[in-house]
């Protein structure tokens, strides 16, 4: 065999080596995540990714933050308020939660987010005050109306604005929480009540996914 003939077989040999690696990643992902496990934890994965607008908020250290930099990781969006008299707090709470069961690598995958659907009140101080009281570094988001809505609805977890003319008004809002993916696309959904120990179990192999 010449020179060039080894050089060829061993350039073959490597390709076949890579491809052979990935086909196996995409077969054991997929072996993995079984549809019936997953909805069992209240995890819902889309066929296909969706795009989300591009906007710009304002997190709790009054800083812009837009969607685009949010870009490489998992983020959990949780559209709620700070005043709500009980989803918000008991879903933060088993966020909190969850993340103390999951592995240190998945927790560094996943960022929750709280966006806020009252900006009337949520100012950028009282969302800070909000979520150092879950001590769990979760981020909050606030902004225009008109621009939360529009995220909302995109990650399809609309909301009914509240009456700010009244006195202690509330905010019609759903518990689920979209699940962003590090390409930053609507990947899915974990519905509400959540399922602490099941999603410990499913989703550090969700997030394994790109």
């Amino acid at each position: 065999m010449t020179r060039i003939q080894k050089t060829v077989f061993v350039l073959v040999a490597l390709v076949a080596l890579v491809i052979g690696l990935t086909v196996s990643k995409v077969l054991n992902t997929e072996r993995q995540l079984d549809t019936a496990e997953l909805l069992d934890a209240g995890i819902v994965l889309l066929p296909q990714g969706r795009d989300m607008p591009e906007l710009t908020l304002t997190n709790q250290d009054g800083e812009s933050v837009s969607l685009q930099q949010l870009e490489g990781q998992w983020n959990l969006l949780f559209f709620g308020y700070t005043f709500c008299p009980d989803i918000c707090p008991a879903t933060l709470a088993e966020l909190r939660q969850l993340r103390g069961m999951l592995p240190e690598e998945t927790r560094q995958q996943m960022q929750p987010i709280l966006v806020s659907v009252d900006p009337e009140r949520d100012t950028p101080e009282q969302l800070k005050t909000y979520l150092d009281y879950f001590d769990a570094g979760f981020i909050g988001l606030t902004g225009p109306l008109d621009n939360i809505q529009t995220l909302a609805n995109a990650a399809g977890v609309p909301f009914i604005p509240g009456d700010t003319s009244k006195e202690n008004y509330t905010v019609d809002h759903g518990g689920n929480l979209a699940l962003i993916g590090p390409d930053g696309r609507l990947r899915g959904f974990i519905r509400a009540p959540m399922r602490t120990q099941k999603l410990a179990e499913q989703l550090p192999m969700v997030l394994a996914l790109e």
